[in-house]
């Protein structure tokens, strides 16, 4: 059985207080859950994102919108086609950070694919 030392930190809060539960990891702290999959992914050799298509996406990449998205706490909408130039990669429940009309914004990955 793992134990805390080898469990992963909470990519929410930076909590250690994490424990596997079925096929997620979960922080006991704020209660945020992630798949141990991507977990494994990230410690095999980096950050593994694939975008709707199932193509791997790496730091640099043009995206494109594949839906259209309301941005929380404004009145602004992202639209589909919208393309967004160098992409970064980093760790959470959004995989994504960029620069947008709307400013910088973290996205998912299911929402894009590449152009």
């Amino acid at each position: 059985m793992n134990t805390t030392n080898t469990l992963p930190k909470c990519p929410a809060c930076q909590e250690d207080m994490t424990y596997p539960d079925a096929e997620n990891y979960v922080c006991a702290q704020c209660g945020h859950e992630w798949p141990i999959a991507s977990v494994a992914d990230e410690d095999e050799g980096g950050l593994i994102v694939k975008d709707a298509n199932g193509n791997l996406l790496a730091d640099g990449d043009t995206v494109t919108l594949i839906k259209d998205l309301k941005v929380k706490g404004s009145s602004t909408t992202l639209k589909v086609g919208t393309k967004i130039k160098g992409i970064r990669l980093v760790s959470g429940d959004h995989e994504v950070d960029c620069k947008t009309e709307a400013g910088n914004m973290l996205l998912k990955a299911c929402f894009l694919k590449k152009a």
